[in-house]
Parts: structure tokens; C-alpha cells; sequence
């Protein structure tokens, strides 16, 4: 009984934390989500008027397929870079290196999206811009980046790989290593060398990694706020905006928290049926040796 006693007593402090800060908010949000309230007058019972609103917005479909596309593009590219650096630097090469490529590869994750999303609204500036400095060197026009629908989403896009690669490029080092060195010594007595041990060997048995990587990446991806934000505010028109920023918008600006809570249900809804299907999809495509 004692002992009983002082397990509860050592997990309350973190029990009592997740369900103050953790459940008791998600609570709230889901019984919001049926009622108007912009937090100067009492929360009015609307029943599924939210919902219904969403579905007639155009606004908001249009920041859902953005989002879509984004994830699309983003995830693809994030693990793709991931992946081919995590082969380059799993090569032999001295340890002080490795550990030097590691650090410098992870580096971009640990910043602040906010305060680098600054800095490349100016390296990317259509004028001043260090970007189309070094284009014009080549004899390239000015691209108009932050101003132009298509090159929008193309710079949202490559701040958010550069800035988030380097845990999935982790993760993928971690899978390598896994790897044991007597299969590839085997595949090379059997003359399979460089690209076919890539596709034969080593695709294949870090594909429980991939799986990983691809649920986080994408999760992640879906909640992307920070760099369209800072970036381009959505903009040009509604290009490079997001779920996220919609349900900003509408809480934090329109006071329309119900509105905001009924968008968060059905972007949490998304992440939770694209997560279930990944691992439906994974018993036919990860490998487990």
C-alpha cells in the first residue's frame, strides 16, 4: 500500500500537468467547437453552424489544398535531403568530421522559425535581395519571390526543408548504422556496388526509419504556421496560406473562437487519418529484416 502510495505520489506532479495544460484544454477546444463566443459576450450553443460555415468558406478549402500541396512538395523534398545526406555522411570518413556535418546539418533545426523566416524574407527580397544578387551574376532577371504566387510557396517551401531536415537527417543516420557492415561486404563479393546496394540493401533496410520520419515530417508539415506567416502573411492573395493561419485568423483576429476550435477539430481529424493510413500502407512497404 505504501509503496502504492508513493508511485501515485511520484507520477501526480506530471499526471496533474498533462491533464491541467494538456487534456483539460483539448476538452475545452472540442465543446467550442459548438458554440460562438468572440470572449466579450457569454459562448452561444450554435450546435454544427461552425461546421457548416467551414464548409461553405472558400477561403478555408483553399488554405487546405495549400496545405496539402505544401506537405506534398515538403516531405518528399525534407526526406529526400534527409536521406542522401544521412548515406553521404554514414561513409567512411574520420570521426571528427562525421561529428562536425552532424552538428552542422542539425543546426538549422534548433533556431527560431520566426527569426530565420526574417531573414529570408530579405534574402529573398525581389530588389535587394541576396538571392537575385547572385542570379543577375548569371544573367538572370529579378524573380519576384515573395510577391509572385508560384515563387511564394516555392521559397515557403525551401525555409521549411532547410530549417526542419535535420531531425529526419538523424533519424536516417541512426537507421544506417543499424545496418550491419557484413551485408554490404556481401553484396560486393556478389558484385553489387554503389547504386544497386542503395536500392537493394539500404533503401530497404531503413525503411522502418522512413516510416517514422514520413509520420513526424507530415505531421509536422500539416501544422506549418511560423514561415508562411513571417514570409508572405498568405499571400499573394490566399497562395501560401495554411490551415494553421486560418484558424489564427479566426480566433485571434475575426474573435470567432468557436469558428477557430471547429477548424483545429477537422485539421486534427486530417493528421490523425493520414497517420492511420501511413501505417496501413507500412505493412506492405517497411522492410523489418
Amino acid at each position: 500500500m505504501q509503496r502504492k502510495v508513493l508511485i501515485w505520489l511520484f507520477l501526480a506532479p506530471t499526471v496533474i500537468g498533462l491533464g491541467v495544460f494538456s487534456f483539460l484544454p483539448i476538452l475545452a477546444s472540442i465543446g467550442l467547437a459548438f458554440f460562438s463566443w468572440d470572449i466579450i459576450t457569454p459562448p452561444k450553443f450554435v450546435g454544427l453552424d461552425n461546421f457548416a460555415s467551414i464548409a461553405a468558406d472558400p477561403t478555408i478549402r483553399v488554405s487546405f489544398l495549400n496545405t496539402i500541396g505544401f506537405v506534398v512538395v515538403a516531405v518528399t523534398l525534407q526526406l529526400a535531403v534527409a536521406l542522401g545526406l544521412a548515406v553521404l555522411v554514414n561513409t567512411r570518413m574520420p570521426s571528427m568530421a562525421r561529428s562536425f556535418f552532424r552538428s552542422v546539418l542539425f543546426f538549422p533545426l534548433i533556431l527560431s522559425a520566426a527569426s530565420v523566416s526574417i531573414i529570408m524574407t530579405y534574402l529573398f527580397n525581389e530588389n535587394f535581395g541576396l538571392v537575385n544578387h547572385l542570379l543577375s551574376m548569371l544573367g538572370v532577371a529579378n524573380v519576384p519571390w515573395l510577391t509572385s504566387t508560384s515563387g511564394a510557396m516555392v521559397v515557403v517551401v525551401l525555409v521549411y526543408v532547410w530549417q526542419n531536415f535535420g531531425f529526419s537527417f538523424l533519424l536516417f543516420l541512426g537507421g544506417l548504422s543499424s545496418i550491419p557492415k557484413d551485408v554490404y561486404e556481401a553484396a560486393q563479393v556478389d558484385g553489387a556496388t554503389g547504386w544497386k546496394q542503395f536500392w537493394r540493401i539500404t533503401f530497404p533496410l531503413v525503411s522502418p526509419t522512413t516510416l517514422v520520419a514520413s509520420v513526424m515530417a507530415i505531421i509536422s508539415a500539416l501544422q506549418i504556421f511560423d514561415q508562411p506567416y513571417v514570409l508572405t502573411r498568405g499571400g499573394p492573395g490566399d497562395s501560401t496560406r495554411t490551415a494553421v493561419m486560418v484558424i489564427y485568423e479566426s480566433a485571434f483576429k475575426q474573435l470567432q473562437f468557436g469558428r477557430a476550435s471547429a477548424i483545429g477539430m477537422i485539421l486534427t481529424i486530417v493528421i490523425m487519418l493520414v497517420t492511420a493510413l501511413q501505417f496501413r500502407l507500412s505493412r506492405r512497404f517497411v522492410f523489418y529484416g
